[in-house]
C-alpha cells in the first residue's frame, strides 16, 4: 500500500549544512507548476521532514535569506510552507535557512489533497483528488501501477474530530474510527490521530462530512 502525499525520491535534498539552495528548490517545485493535467484537488508546499522521531521540529524556522531579500516562511505543524517564486532570490541565489542542523531533515516538494475549511468533502471530489494524485504521482515517476482505494484525513493527537460518511437519502451516517500513527506513510514522528476513509468500504457514499480541518489529506494508493 501507498500512502500519498509523497514527493519523488529524486527530489529530496541531502543537507549537511543549515541552508538549503533556493535555487536547487525552485527547480524541483516548477515541476507542479508546469504539470498541465488537472489538479484543483491538488496542493504544492516545501517540505522539511524529520529524519528521526527523536528530532525537535518544535520551534523549527524556516527563512528565506538573499543579498536583497529576508522572509520568514511559517511552517504548519507537518513542516510545510508556502514556496515563494521569486526572481530575485534566483537571481541572488539565495538560501533557505534553517534554525536547526538541516542534517537532521530532509527537504522538498510534498503534493497532498485540498482542504475544506468547511468540513464538507463531496464523495465524488475525494474520488477525483485521489485520481489527480494517481496520475500526478504517474508523471513524476513514482505511482507504478497503484490505483485509487481512499483518502486518509490527519488531525493533530490531541483534537477530537469526528468523521462521518453521509449516504444516499434515508440512510444512517457511519461514523469513522481513528487511530494513531504518522500523518503520512514513512514519518518518523507518529503522533496524529488519522481516519481512513476507504471508498470500497462505504459504498454509496455522498458526503463525508467532518468536524474540523485536517492537518493533511493523503491519498491511500495500493
Amino acid at each position: 500500500m501507498l500512502w500519498l502525499a509523497v514527493a519523488p525520491t529524486l527530489c529530496w535534498a541531502q543537507q549537511t549544512s543549515d541552508w538549503i539552495s533556493y535555487r536547487d528548490v525552485y527547480r524541483q517545485m516548477i515541476w507542479f507548476e508546469k504539470y498541465g493535467k488537472p489538479k484543483q484537488f491538488l496542493q504544492n508546499h516545501f517540505r522539511l521532514r524529520q529524519r528521526e522521531a527523536g528530532a525537535h521540529g518544535e520551534g523549527l524556522r524556516l527563512t528565506l535569506v538573499g543579498k536583497t531579500t529576508r522572509v520568514d516562511l511559517p511552517l504548519d505543524a507537518l513542516g510545510r510552507a508556502v514556496f515563494p517564486f521569486s526572481k530575485a532570490a534566483y537571481d541572488e541565489n539565495a538560501e533557505l535557512v534553517l534554525n536547526r542542523p538541516a542534517r537532521q531533515f530532509s527537504s522538498g516538494p510534498w503534493v497532498s489533497l485540498v482542504t475544506r475549511a468547511d468540513g464538507v468533502y463531496a464523495v465524488a471530489d475525494l474520488v477525483a483528488a485521489c485520481e489527480q494524485m494517481a496520475a500526478y504521482l504517474r508523471y513524476a515517476g513514482v505511482a507504478g501501477g497503484k490505483s485509487c482505494a481512499g483518502v486518509q484525513f490527519s488531525y493533530a493527537a490531541g483534537d477530537a474530530p469526528q468523521l462521518k460518511v453521509v449516504k444516499g437519502e434515508g440512510a444512517a451516517a457511519v461514523v469513522l474510527a481513528g487511530r494513531e500513527g504518522p500523518a503520512f506513510a514513512g514519518d518518523a514522528p507518529t503522533g496524529f490521530r488519522n481516519f481512513a476513509y476507504r471508498f470500497a468500504a462505504h459504498p454509496g457514499g455522498v458526503q463525508v462530512l467532518a468536524s474540523g480541518t485536517p492537518l493533511a489529506i493523503s491519498a491511500l494508493l495500493e
